[in-house]
């Protein structure tokens, strides 16, 4: 018997059909992927499975769990269910974990939420648990709260929260999404091993094919709040049948970047950017950064990558002039702009020549102005001409990051992640700056969204001239968008080449660490292979 089986499902948000008609099967030990890009309606399906959806959405069809309907069913069958029978990893964290109760209380009531239990017997379950999830020293982390973890860390314990109950299915919704890619491996090695220790059937929800292949027995496609291809993982792999499958493996990164970056001959590499023995740390804390020096050449898309609390971020802000150093200095074309104990701000003339584009569109957007206001106002702070001017310069803008005059009045909540990502881009090119620092830009969005971002970026800087500090975890991104790349870890640098040299022969043990937890590594026809055989032994 399936342990979750989903009937010609549907879900209505007023005049919106999010889902329609879905259908799917989730067996026993086995892993289902559902994959698709933003708004496809992966994560409405299976939140109104199970009931987890605001009383406003219309919900129709048959939801089966170990052959009880349950579409429809009282609050208190679904409380009695959801925690005890299926279990939630959600995609953010930070944002699902309470930020005033500690480890264990957060735990603990995940423990005690469906059965009695002594404080003495709560306590060894949850640290039994902490240690299902590999979180080292257990019993040392019981009295943290979520912002002293890691984000793996924090998603540890989201599954720790997750399988409390023993489980028969747990619902991942792209538990991995905003995590680097070594962590990103060991929370899906992790999955891999609870799963098959407990025998849980595993929902894991994705844009993702990449991430996917790494994790999933079974595939269901979906767009457009339909299903428009299910089938085994190496099927859909090797022998995609739809083209919108064939069009998410083409964005996938399945095997380390498609393409390389081909290096740009525009300036010639003049150094735009110096970096010299920069040097910051924070109250409490190590050195965050330590005798870190490079250059950023003009029309240079230079990539920035290394594991979480590496100091990426941070050499951002440095050089956007959001932070200074403790050491060293930075210079723009020659003259130094940023040292220890200087200025936090930068001059009115360099601010034109240095922005920034942040990973959160939505949070770097005034929710409350439309987009032509956003767009708007650069120019009329610089002063650039009168309304119709600046309308027409609105226009062009627009143009140049291909979106169309009809987003003008909308607010960021009406636009798609990838459109908001446009509009925070165009402000960022409204003055033609010299430098933008991207920190992150693409990392939130589904990859058919991603690969048109980073094909943008390029033709912005192919056009314009404009050199890039690109910061992020996605080797593959960085691999097809970059002409060099710098290895960071514990705030050094540890390797920096050209991009192919960077991919191909990597010298550094930390970058083939790097390299080597890419998502797509694993073929699926012999995960899965492996994995049958380890039942049938």
């Amino acid at each position: 018997m399936s342990v979750l089986s989903i009937r010609d499902l549907r879900v209505r948000f007023g005049a919106v059909e999010a889902v329609r008609g879905v259908s799917f099967d989730v067996e026993p030990g086995r892993t289902l992927a559902i994959v698709g890009e933003s708004g496809s309606g992966k994560s409405a399906s299976l939140l109104g499975a199970a009931g987890l959806l605001p009383p406003h959405a219309l919900i129709d069809g048959s939801v089966l769990y170990r052959g009880q309907e349950i579409l429809g069913a009282s609050t208190t069958v679904l409380r009695r269910i959801r925690g005890a029978e299926i279990g939630f990893v959600f995609q953010d964290p930070l944002s699902n974990l309470h930020p005033l109760k500690t480890v264990a209380d957060q735990i603990g009531e995940a423990v005690s939420a469906h059965r009695s239990i002594g404080r003495k017997e709560k306590r060894e379950r949850i640290l039994e648990l902490l240690s299902d999830v590999e979180i080292s020293n257990p019993a040392k982390r019981l009295g943290d709260y979520p912002r002293h973890l890691s984000g793996g860390m924090r998603q540890r314990v989201m599954i720790a929260m997750a399988i409390a109950s023993n489980p028969g299915l747990i619902i991942a919704d792209e538990p991995t999404t905003a995590l680097d890619v070594t962590v990103q491996a060991s929370i899906l090695e992790l999955l891999r091993r609870l799963q098959e220790r407990h025998r849980t059937a595993l929902v894991f929800v994705s844009h993702d094919l990449a991430v996917v292949s790494d994790i999933a027995d079974d595939v269901a496609v979906m767009r457009d709040g339909l299903v428009v291809e299910r089938a085994g993982a190496a099927a859909i792999y090797s022998a995609p049948k739809h083209s919108y499958t064939r069009e998410l493996l083409g964005a996938a990164r399945l095997a380390g970047p498609r393409t390389y970056a081909q290096p740009t001959t525009i300036g010639a590499r003049e150094p735009l950017i110096e970096v010299a023995a920069l040097g910051r740390s924070f109250v409490a804390c190590q050195m965050v950064l330590e005798d870190v020096s490079f250059s950023i050449g003009r029309a240079e898309i230079l990539g920035l990558v290394g594991e979480s609390g590496s100091g990426k971020s941070t050499i951002g802000r440095l050089i956007a002039g959001l932070d200074r150093p403790d050491h060293g200095t930075i210079s723009f074309s020659g003259a130094q702009y940023s040292k220890a104990g200087g200025p936090t701000k930068l001059a009115g003339d360099l601010r034109r020549e240095i922005q920034v584009v942040f990973q959160d569109p939505y949070a770097s957007l005034n929710p409350r102005r439309s987009v032509e206001a956003l767009l708007a106002d650069p120019y009329v702070i610089a002063g650039e001409g009168d309304r119709t001017k600046v309308k027409d310069m609105v226009r062009q803008l627009l143009a140049d990051v291909e979106l169309q005059d009809t987003v003008l009045s909308r607010l960021p909540s009406q636009l798609s992640g990838g459109q908001r990502q446009r509009v925070a881009i165009a402000r960022a090119i409204a003055l033609r700056p010299s430098l933008i620092v991207a920190d992150e830009p693409v990392s939130a969005l589904d990859v058919t969204t991603q690969v048109k971002i980073v094909q943008l970026l390029r033709r912005l800087r192919d056009r314009l001239g404009i050199s890039i500090l690109f910061i992020s975890h996605d080797l593959g991104v960085v691999g097809e968008l970059c002409d060099r790349v710098i290895v960071l870890e514990k705030g050094r640098i540890v390797e920096a080449g050209p991009t192919r040299r960077i991919f191909e022969r990597a010298e550094h043990d930390y970058t083939k660490r790097l390299l080597a937890s890419m998502p797509g590594g694993k073929r699926p026809v012999e995960r899965v292979t492996s994995k049958a055989a380890s039942y049938v032994g």
